[in-house]
């Protein structure tokens, strides 16, 4: 089972928000996740970010790759 860090939508229709979780890759965009690591705003201004940084290590360290989306938010946030 590979694990994904990636964004799935939760905000209304034309309100995107955004939680930032751990999955199964093989799951749908917006289907079965493992946890929920932390979440993106990208309409406030500026773009709320924020991650539950202990768990983000600890996926990581576990092996788990970030989606192209969520490396960019990590590394603005100084996660790496």
């Amino acid at each position: 089972m590979a694990v994904k860090l990636r964004l799935t939508r939760v905000g209304s229709k034309k309100n995107p928000i955004y939680r930032v979780v751990a999955a199964d890759s093989r799951s749908p965009r917006d289907g079965k996740f493992i946890e929920i690591v932390g979440r993106y705003n990208p309409q406030s201004d500026p773009s709320l970010i924020e991650f539950d940084e202990a768990k983000v290590r600890g996926w990581l360290e576990k092996g788990a790759q970030p989606s192209e989306t969520v490396a960019k938010l990590l590394k603005t946030q100084g996660i790496s």
